[in-house]
């Protein structure tokens, strides 16, 4: 039974697709963002996020399957050494994508993909309140005590 088998296909033959996941991950990890078929670009952010993972855990092993699948060795370095220590507090979540609308020639859904460079949100400066908003605890320190009339 071939039950949730996700393939992606794009009418071409596996070694041009490979190859093809492979250029486009290239690209992205060199520029740090592409426009491409929303397709494409949805497929190249999977390759993309677990090439990156790879980076991050930084073994030998990690780095030849890397290689070995992105088939560009600068490429791999420049992932390794550069980009995986700004993704280190990062769990997951390295790639944006946007969608841009209908191609003219032929109306095909672009994409564009970028990688994310922005730090990750703690915890402690998301729930810092700032100077506009006050916190239930400071306004009832603030209220005055009502004076009853008995």
């Amino acid at each position: 039974m071939r039950h949730r088998k996700y393939t992606f296909k794009v009418r071409r033959n596996s070694e041009h697709r490979k190859a093809m996941l492979a250029n486009l991950a290239c690209s992205l990890i060199n520029s740090g963002r592409i426009e491409t078929s929303l397709t494409k670009a949805k497929e190249a952010r999977r390759l993309t996020e677990k090439m990156i993972t790879l980076a991050k855990r930084g073994t030998l092993h990690c780095r030849r399957q890397a290689i070995s699948r992105l088939r560009c060795k600068d490429t791999a370095n420049y992932l390794f050494e550069e980009l995986a220590p700004q993704f280190n507090g990062r769990p997951g979540g390295y790639t944006r994508m946007y969608k841009m609308g209908p191609r003219t020639g032929d109306g095909t859904e672009m994409a564009l993909i970028e990688l994310v460079t922005e730090p990750m949100e703690t915890e402690e400066t998301a729930e810092t309140p700032t100077q506009n908003q006050k916190t239930d605890v400071e306004t009832s320190e603030q209220r005055e005590p009502e004076n009853t009339a008995e």
